[in-house]
């Protein structure tokens, strides 16, 4: 998509009414630039990033408390939700702080119980706008899945003094490159766990959703030698953007024909570097769902490599899942959730922004992960 004047119009007059009306008013005038149309909207707004990032994120949902109690009353229905007594996260789950030039994060480790002090997987995981450590793990139930596959998993956070959203800054240039930014804050994590735990070095991943969907993104082209594979959740190409507009028309769907290469020339996402597993809602209105094909373009050279499964569930949501190779031998998988929002499939109603009714990403990733230690 080429921008139009209208649009860019549009975020401009969104800059404008951040400086003198406000983030809810900014906010409305970047949903009417999403929408393409000057009506006011109907929706409730966001709050904003910051005064230079204004990005509409997680409104493809219910806010939170409104959705966790519309989906409690399927607790006892739903076959996700219903097999979640069986499964306890008993191991132990605490804080700790990074730090190095870039500045310091947070972080929560969650450390199964059976750990003796061999080397175990670790998962990093990247919440979305909003979220935190807390809500991420209890939503994706990732430290349950931990605690039956003898797995560490690190959360970092993103505060508000960062970002007042807490969004993770995948469209800014700074925040894309190797030991600069939040890159450099996130595998300084990872490397802190790995210095202060037992982990298996060839068995290291990143995943994540919506914004933190994106950095995850970032991550595995930036540290391919530190993670072996990566989940991408309602997320976005890496160098899709490079400042607030192009990150709107991103998310819009718009920015196929407008890649933004890397500094050497090359196309990031053309050759694969390690495997990717890829989920997407094709009802997703915040992250448009072009991008998740996006994500695995340099996986469908080879057509004679790629293997459709249709998935149904018994009062679930229908999928589609395509097993893809690349030339060079690289794996990944892509899932579209049909009719699904912009949420995390199979997720628990403990946290913010799931959606019951999908396949279970988190034992999806988990499985494509244990499956694709990196050769070293």
């Amino acid at each position: 998509m080429k921008m139009n004047e209208d649009f860019l119009s549009s975020m401009r007059e969104a800059m404008q009414l951040l400086r003198t009306s406000g983030p809810l008013e900014a906010t409305a005038a970047i949903q009417r630039a999403l929408r393409g149309d000057g009506r006011p909207s109907r929706e409730v707004p966001q709050p904003p990033a910051d005064a230079g990032d204004v990005l509409p994120h997680l409104d493809g949902v219910l806010p939170r408390n409104r959705f966790a109690r519309a989906r409690a009353t399927d607790a006892f229905s739903h076959p996700h939700v219903a097999r979640e007594a069986g499964v306890a996260d008993c191991g132990h789950f605490s804080a700790s702080t990074f730090a190095n030039d870039a500045g310091r994060r947070d972080y929560k480790l969650y450390v199964p119980s059976g750990y003796r002090g061999a080397p175990l997987p670790l998962i990093v995981m990247l919440h979305g706008c909003t979220q935190d450590a807390d809500d991420f793990s209890a939503g994706t139930r990732m430290n349950a899945l931990a605690e039956r596959h003898d797995c560490l998993v690190a959360y970092p956070i993103q505060p508000q003094s960062a970002n007042p959203s807490k969004c993770w800054s995948w469209f800014k240039p700074g925040d894309q490159q190797r030991e600069r930014g939040e890159p450099s804050l996130i595998a300084g994590i990872t490397r802190d766990v790995m210095s202060s735990h037992s982990v298996d070095p060839a068995r290291v991943y990143v995943a994540g959703l919506s914004a933190g969907g994106a950095m995850a993104a970032v991550m595995i082209h930036t540290y391919p030698e530190l993670y072996a594979a990566a989940g991408i959740h309602s997320g976005l190409p890496y160098r899709c953007a490079h400042d607030l507009p192009s990150a709107v028309a991103a998310m819009k769907g718009g920015n196929r024909a407008r890649r933004r290469r890397a500094t050497d020339g090359n196309d990031g996402a053309a050759v694969p570097k390690r495997p990717l597993i890829v989920f997407h809602g094709d009802a997703d209105a915040t992250v448009h769902p072009s991008n998740g094909s996006e994500i695995v373009r340099g996986f469908s050279a080879s057509a004679s490599s790629a293997t459709d499964t249709p998935f149904s569930q018994v009062g679930g949501r229908t999928c589609t899942r395509r097993r893809l190779t690349a030339t060079n031998g690289v794996d990944a998988e892509y899932w579209v959730i049909h009719g699904a929002p912009h949420a995390w499939a199979g997720g628990s109603v403990r946290g913010s922004y799931t959606d019951t009714g999908g396949p279970d990403a988190s034992a999806e990733m988990v499985r494509f992960f244990l499956a694709h230690p990196q050769c070293r």
